[in-house]
């Protein structure tokens, strides 16, 4: 069971400091609680209820056994979202944006599949065949790729599921997603536009504390999802034999032949009998 979102536990890791005033979206009033000392305080009773809104539709994409991708490129989120994103055996990208990566995902999966071949030919021996310079750049390409792609290495098909932290850094990763309708689940802050976030979580996405607390509380609801599919994997399987077992291959119906009588038959058979054609003079001796 995914442990109970708390309102002391989100006040002490910071989650309700958000920008300055100045720099605030109009459209996060609905989450903002109130000002001090120029900084926006966001109400931790609605940030409590849409993590717990967020987490249900999470646990409900894992359980389904399709992959959520978790984005979030600055200092002070990459390891912590990289973390709990390999607890949770889901995809992510830490590094640079690699812009297409969801519009243009056979080019991506071009690039991993690049990756993949250069490992067979260490394993096969063709990679000592080559000259010092050439293992060189080939070492330096796989590396690039490792940094960039290696955590999506095995997302063969594009994400159920995107999970963003800074909606407004992120904004590429945002867009991709809208353009193909993959539902969005962000930590928006009080600089940041709402209104294109399926699953908003308002929050600090700065603190690195913060980060840390909502990725706590995400991570456990993938986990539970992923648990609930394995223990209900052995039940699919004997309903699925089950089925098999029953299911019997439709028999096959011969068509009714209609019962004629002797005129039937012989108009029948002179159906069949090919037309002679007439020539022109027996046509013209019939006319006369």
């Amino acid at each position: 069971m995914a442990k109970k979102v708390e309102v002391k536990d989100l006040l002490e890791a910071g989650v309700h400091f958000g920008h300055l005033t100045r720099k605030w979206n109009p459209n996060m009033a609905p989450y903002i609680y109130m000002e001090r000392n120029g900084i926006h305080i966001i109400n931790l009773y609605k940030t409590a209820a849409k993590i717990n809104e967020a987490n249900e539709a999470l646990k409900k994409i894992a359980a389904s056994g399709r992959k959520i991708l978790f984005v979030a490129t600055k200092k002070q989120a990459k390891d912590i979202v990289a973390e709990k994103a390999k607890n949770a055996n889901m995809p992510y990208i830490t590094e640079r944006w690699p812009g297409g990566m969801l519009t243009n995902f056979v080019t991506i999966r071009k690039a991993v599949k690049k990756m993949a071949s250069i490992d067979r030919m260490k394993q096969d021996g063709t990679f000592n065949t080559l000259s010092k310079k050439e293992r060189l750049a080939v070492d330096r390409l796989r590396a690039k790729l490792e940094k960039n792609l290696g955590s999506i290495s095995d997302m063969s098909r594009l994400p159920a599921a995107l999970f963003v932290v800074d909606t407004t850094r992120e904004h590429i990763a945002v867009a991709e997603a809208l353009k193909l309708n993959i539902p969005i689940f962000a930590m928006v802050d009080t600089n940041s536009d709402p209104r294109v976030i399926d699953y908003v979580i308002p929050s600090n996405d700065d603190a690195s504390k913060s980060i840390e607390s909502i990725m706590n509380f995400v991570s456990e609801a993938v986990i539970e999802g992923l648990s609930e599919r394995k223990s209900g994997g052995d039940d699919d399987n004997n309903d699925e034999e089950g089925m098999t077992k029953k299911a019997k291959a439709p028999k096959k119906v011969k068509a009714e032949v209609p019962s004629t009588d002797e005129d039937d038959v012989e108009a029948m058979e002179e159906a069949k009998k090919p037309v002679r054609q007439k020539s022109k003079k027996e046509v013209l001796n019939e006319e006369e």
